[in-house]
């Protein structure tokens, strides 16, 4: 069995990731690794640089205690509206069971106030008992809900009932999608994203060997490679990936101040290569960037007779549009949503995102609804390797 290589960049996020999680054993089975080994890291690391939360000033007065208490109790009723405003014109047995739904979370008078029911009346049609129905719409909904937030409002009803099968729920899409819209649960949907790379140099580029076959018949066979852009407050981030297109996982990815070949395609190069061996023939894709042309890549790429390096055509993105397509994805599920005030806030992020959600939790349509690292395990299981 090969010795697992940590790279520094992910010891030094999951130190930090550590210190904002409440259980650190979860987050060592989420990113494979033993607990042990976490705070191997954290003591190497000594001090964290997080800053302590501020402490409250104290306000005992008795009216803004009362003004407080007064806001409490509206907020609530507002945040009780919002999530039963789509029953406020259905039927009365509806609000009912959207009343009985969230019993756990709100109290029964709150909820019957709000939608100005009877208690009396709720509690009657309680003790007779929902139809099955009504019970069934409730518990998919519930389960829904958690599978939305879960996902942190990026699955829409396709992946939602693909993840209700998984788990022995028999359920449509069209089901899923109409409780989706009934309770104003959208996921976030994809903006027009533009991608910048420098071609104007004088390097040799090299032929276009993928042609667009993005479907490989094994692991290995080819990866596709691209830069984008991070927006914070303290500047630009650079964010370099390497994909198998066969498990449409990203074995390698670096984070940069600035597009130096050392600082982008190289470090995400190292990472690939240290958690895949290279034993059978590589196609390696990329565009005509700068980063990728250099004298110093071409070296590396060349090193290895099993690698053969290719470039898409000049100005065609669907040429790499794999790599191009994560980039979408990564930009509606997570950057476009966060406005990230420090790099280090931002590179925790995506570590986050790349090592915990996409390769290991978030399914994929072209994988048949798994997710990449499964996609990795089964391809081992049958072909019998290590």
């Amino acid at each position: 069995m090969k010795k697992r290589y940590y790279s520094p960049e992910l010891k030094e996020q999951a130190v930090r990731l550590s210190y904002q999680r409440e259980n650190i054993k979860e987050l060592a089975d989420e990113l494979g690794i033993e607990v042990q080994r976490i705070y191997k890291w954290r003591k190497a690391a000594q001090t964290t640089t997080l800053p302590k939360p501020e402490r409250p000033i104290p306000d005992d007065t008795l009216e803004i205690k009362r003004l407080r208490k007064a806001l409490k109790e509206k907020e609530l009723e507002l945040e009780i509206f919002k999530k039963g405003r789509t029953h406020l014109l259905q039927e009365r047995w509806e609000i009912y069971g959207f009343i009985a739904s969230y019993r756990h979370l709100y109290s029964i008078e709150k909820m019957c106030k709000v939608f100005k029911v009877s208690r009396s009346s709720f509690y009657r049609w309680y003790t007779a008992g929902p139809s099955k129905r009504v019970l069934e719409y409730s518990l998919f909904t519930d389960l829904i809900k958690k599978e939305f937030d879960l996902s942190k409002h990026r699955y829409g009803a396709t992946r939602i009932a693909a993840q209700l099968k998984r788990k022995g729920y028999g359920i449509s899409r069209g089901r899923v999608a109409k409780i989706m819209k009934a309770n104003h649960w959208f996921s976030k949907h994809k903006k027009k994203f533009r991608v910048t790379t420098d071609s104007n140099h004088g390097y040799v580029v090299c032929r276009n060997l993928l042609n667009r076959d993005f479907n490989p018949g094994r692991l290995n066979a080819t990866w596709v490679s691209d830069i984008t852009y991070i927006p914070t407050h303290q500047g630009w981030l650079y964010l370099t990936t390497i994909i198998d297109l066969f498990d449409r996982q990203v074995i390698g990815w670096s984070l940069s101040t600035n597009l130096h070949t050392d600082q982008t395609i190289i470090p995400a190069w190292k990472m690939a290569v240290s958690k895949r061996k290279i034993n059978m023939d590589l196609i390696f894709h990329s565009d005509r960037g700068i980063q990728y042309a250099s004298k110093t890549f071409r070296t590396i790429i060349k090193s290895n007779p099993l690698v053969t390096q290719s470039m898409s055509r000049k100005g065609n993105c669907w040429d790499n549009s794999v790599a191009e397509s994560f980039f979408k994805t990564l930009k509606v599920e997570l950057i476009y949503d966060d406005n990230f005030k420090t790099i280090e806030q931002a590179k925790t992020s995506i570590f986050e995102y790349i090592e915990i959600w996409y390769n290991r939790k978030r399914l994929h349509s072209y994988l048949g609804y798994k997710t990449p690292c499964e996609m990795e395990q089964e391809f081992y299981q049958f072909n019998n390797v290590a």
